[in-house]
């Protein structure tokens, strides 16, 4: 039995895909989402700190499950390996309706305005392939606003004195400091610094009928056991089921977006959660998958126009893959400075996000999250004992007296660094996975180095008396800030898609995630993303004709 048509189906149930299908189904459209995993559920998981998504390694509480999933990267020595979603290497995204929504720590960042201006405000770079965005701060601001009293942001309006010009204030008020955060308030200021509390996607208050957050220690890896925690999972697409024109549809695995001989999108193919073959028709489709599989599900897109996939016919889908290092220090201190105030972070400063001398962009640099008791214990100053009295003592000494500054390192786009398909490989479904290869740019390292010695200056000022750094590697990025592999553009030969995320040559199929970015900003990207979900859809919604949907 053929399935209805609808007028869009979206794919990736995240932080982009749940805002486009709110806005969608809002207008009239009748809209199909599909996520390949379920809805998140905090009583499977719980606080089992061994499932976190926190400790990859030990797997992820939301999926994929390693079982039918499976990826291939690059060795390093020219060939590759397999890896599972319970590998570092996966590069893996939450998979559940909100994805990473469900489990991030939920830092609700605005890029800055030269983050959009890369190439003008620097030139170009040897080895990169950067770019201005097509789009700039003043075009995606209303969106980004948008984003912050739908689905609820916590901050402190002005605190910021680097921060792009905004007309509202934010919604709700920002997170006092912790002890940590006070402490490095006061050594931030010492050292001429900006400190200021950082913005959360966190009910600090009771928001929009759900409750303020607990502050409770487990935050990142998890889900919220309150519902304060703000995803796409429990704002945006909760109301695109309430307009009754929205069906979602978990278990869902998307094979191929469907492109007939006209170079028009049809609909999609996916496997349903009886693993039965399904196609979905639909007047436009939507991808939103992360930054991996959305670049993979065009690549298996082949067609009699598209042979390479959809939107490929240069050769830009997959490439550019962006996400971010973090690079900071870690600092002992003589009394406790952990007060056990979740989620942890509180505090950060911008100072160093542009006009580093002699580099390119920068990052923001915050303290970091609590880290829970395994975590904790594979964080040692160097040389120290990993195993032993030594090591047991040292876990129980300062696991209250650690505190790590860090933040991510505006990455510069490489065309090499990249998302194929594998032309062996496939998962349960038999579809051809993705395979990642690449390394980061010079700069990043250089970046990320000058980063981790401001955050090291930092927290010998609070009164650490040991320090040490961690800094980047020079393997492939991505992780779960991925970005770049489909991004906006003017030319079709150097871009995936239009400054509206309408995919190039075919004009009713979009992408709306951050494949999409140019570049990747000094900040946690999920706001981001989200104002991407408002902007593509305000176009969708501008042109839409009826079935016959043209740009």
């Amino acid at each position: 039995m053929s399935l209805k048509r609808v007028n869009a189906v979206v794919v990736g149930a995240g932080a982009g895909g749940g805002v486009v299908a709110k806005e969608l189904s809002e207008a009239g459209l009748s809209v199909v989402l599909l996520e390949r995993g379920g809805w998140p559920n905090f009583e499977a998981h719980d606080h089992d700190e061994l499932i976190s998504q926190r400790v990859t390694v030990l797997g992820n509480a939301f999926g994929p499950d390693d079982r039918r999933h499976r990826r291939v990267v690059s060795n390093g020595n020219g060939g590759w390996r397999v890896v599972v979603p319970s590998d570092g290497a996966y590069n893996n995204n939450a998979a559940c309706v909100g994805s990473g929504t469900v489990s991030y720590g939920a830092m609700a960042w605005r890029f800055m305005e030269k983050d959009f201006k890369l190439r003008t405000t620097y030139r170009s770079v040897a080895g990169s392939t950067l770019e201005d965005w097509p789009i700039t701060y003043q075009d995606l601001a209303p969106f980004y606003e948008k984003a912050e009293w739908e689905i609820g942001v916590a901050g402190e309006t002005g605190a910021d004195p680097f921060a792009a010009p905004r007309r509202q204030p934010y919604p709700m008020p920002p997170f006092p400091h912790n002890q940590e955060g006070l402490v490095l308030e006061k050594a931030a200021q010492e050292l001429g610094l900006h400190p200021f509390p950082i913005p959360m996607l966190r009910n600090s208050v009771p928001y929009r009928g759900r409750p303020a957050c607990i502050k409770c220690r487990y935050c990142v890896g998890f889900a919220c056991e309150v519902n304060a925690k703000c995803g796409t999972h429990n704002t945006v697409i909760p109301a695109a089921l309430a307009t009754g024109n929205c069906q979602v549809r978990t278990e869902s695995v998307v094979s191929e977006v469907v492109i007939d001989d006209r170079g028009r999108a049809c609909g999609v193919r996916y496997f349903d959660a009886e693993n039965r073959l399904q196609y979905q028709t639909a007047d436009l489709v939507v991808v939103s998958a992360s930054a991996t599989e959305t670049a993979r599900l065009l690549l298996n897109s082949q067609s009699k126009l598209f042979p390479n996939g959809a939107g490929n016919r240069h050769d830009w889908v997959g490439r550019n893959l962006q996400g971010h290092a973090y690079t900071g220090a870690f600092g002992l201190f003589e009394e406790d400075r952990y007060d056990d105030v979740g989620a942890g972070a509180t505090i950060a400063i911008c100072d160093y996000n542009h006009g580093n001398p002699g580099m390119v962009g920068g990052g923001m640099l915050a303290n970091e999250f609590i880290r829970l008791p395994y975590l904790f214990s594979g964080i040692r100053p160097p040389g120290a004992a990993s195993w032993g009295r030594d090591h047991k003592e040292f876990q129980r000494k300062y696991f209250r007296r650690c505190v790590r500054v860090v933040g991510p390192v505006q990455e510069m786009p490489v065309f090499e660094a990249r998302v194929e398909v594998d032309p062996v490989v496939k998962d349960d479904w038999g579809i051809p996975v993705a395979r990642i290869s690449g390394s980061r740019h010079p700069n990043d390292i250089e970046v990320g180095n000058f980063l981790a010695a401001k955050a090291e200056a930092w927290l010998k000022k609070a009164g650490a008396f040991q320090t040490w750094q961690t800094g980047a590697g020079r393997g492939v990025s991505g992780g779960q800030h991925q970005a770049g592999t489909c991004r906006m553009g003017n030319d079709p030969k150097t871009s995936v898609t239009n400054p509206h995320g309408q995919v190039h040559d075919i004009d009713n199929l979009f992408i709306a995630d951050g494949s999409l970015h140019v570049t990747n900003g000094g900040f946690n990207p999920a706001l981001t993303i989200m104002a991407l979900g408002y902007w593509v859809s305000d176009y969708i919604k501008r042109g839409w004709k009826g079935s016959r949907f043209r740009s």
